[in-house]
């Protein structure tokens, strides 16, 4: 299928869509020629990806909570989206140490919202339910993790995810098994990309250093990843949400993630990001006592690859090529009209590279 013939014209609900992934899959879903609707608190950084970029001319956007039933049934009822791709989450797991209540409130609660107000809104065709690859019970084992392995997220942002999983599968058993609505869950693994200005998040953490021309701290360099290109999981989930769309025997719970040959020792990863950044960067290893989190993860992606024929595109070099190419336009003082370019060029690269889009044209 070919994803900008099929996005053109729909309309999609983007919850989540002023952070770092929901701004780069509004610019894709823009470029595809969608009817975009956006949902989401203010940007979660500041700076923030949102802004810099001027995603809100890409959306009608929406600010708005996601524990706000009684918002979120108005914006449903008068935007009748055919596709809904629920991002809205509290993200980071030593905020969820801070703020475990909050944390569940939005991971849980929020996510019953969106499945309820899917429920009493037959215009919705197809849902897509993001989580993450820490959802399942970490056995610290070396090999990857399959969706029909236990779900026991440790940390309350890893828990309230899989938590959230649990809710999507009730709601499908209970309301959509009649076949009226795609539902699918998507469990990806670690992000990264030009943009990213989260806090406590490796990549950006790295680039706040050397702009400062400071060390690069390292919490745990020997705790291994699955990290990929933000463009990775995002073009995942929008064949995962057009695919079930036409046919509901794709819908699922699906892993998304890269080879094994990029699932990366944390520090391994700084010293790519290091040399491509040059400048004299390093990284010292500093342990600062923060709560648990897992030391090894990554995941199997056989179902994906199986069902779908999905691939991952580019490997960590050219990922980290692409994460300095935009970080040091920014740094350099780019317009919005010139870091937009950049996502452009990125995502066309991107496209490029997809077996199944290859040759065909692109956005820009």
């Amino acid at each position: 299928m070919e994803l900008k013939e099929f996005y053109e014209g729909k309309k999609v609900l983007v919850t989540g869509h002023t952070g770092f992934k929901g701004s780069w899959l509004c610019k894709i879903l823009a470029g595809f020629g969608a009817e975009v609707t956006g949902y989401s608190l203010t940007p979660p950084s500041n700076p923030s990806l949102f802004e810099l970029a001027d995603i809100e001319r890409d959306t009608d956007s929406v600010i708005g909570d996601i524990r706000d039933i009684e918002k979120l049934k108005r914006v449903f009822e008068e935007t009748q989206p055919e596709i809904v791709l629920h991002l809205a989450a509290q993200p980071i797991v030593r905020e969820s140490y801070k703020n475990p209540l909050g944390t569940y409130e939005t991971n849980v609660m929020g996510t019953a919202n969106i499945l309820e107000c899917v429920r009493l809104n037959k215009c919705v065709k197809s849902f897509l339910n993001v989580t993450t690859d820490k959802v399942y019970l970490n056995r610290e084992w070396e090999w990857g993790y399959r969706e029909t392995d236990e779900l026991d997220g440790y940390d309350p942002y890893s828990n309230s995810k899989s938590c959230s999983e649990l809710v999507t599968h009730s709601y499908k058993n209970s309301f959509f098994a009649d076949g009226s609505t795609a539902i699918s869950t998507a469990r990806a693994g670690n992000v990264i990309g030009g943009g990213d200005f989260a806090a406590d998040r490796i990549i950006p953490d790295c680039i706040r250093a050397v702009q400062k021309h400071e060390d690069i701290i390292v919490r745990n360099p020997f705790s291994t990843r699955p990290y990929q290109h933000v463009l990775e999981p995002l073009f995942a989930y929008l064949m995962i949400a057009a695919k079930q769309y036409e046919d509901i025997s794709f819908e699922g719970y699906y892993n998304v993630g890269p080879d094994d040959n990029c699932c990366y020792e944390t520090g391994r990863l700084v010293d790519l990001f290091v040399s491509k950044w040059g400048e004299g960067a390093r990284w010292i290893n500093k342990y600062d006592g923060g709560p648990h989190e897992a030391n090894f993860l990554k995941l199997d992606c056989a179902k994906i690859k199986t069902k779908f024929g999905w691939k991952p595109t580019w490997n960590l070099e050219t990922t980290m090529e692409k994460i300095v190419e935009w970080t040091r336009l920014y740094a350099e003082g780019a317009s919005t009209e010139e870091l937009r370019r950049c996502m452009d060029k990125q995502i066309c690269e991107f496209m490029e590279q997809m077996d199944r889009v290859s040759g065909k044209e692109c956005m820009t």
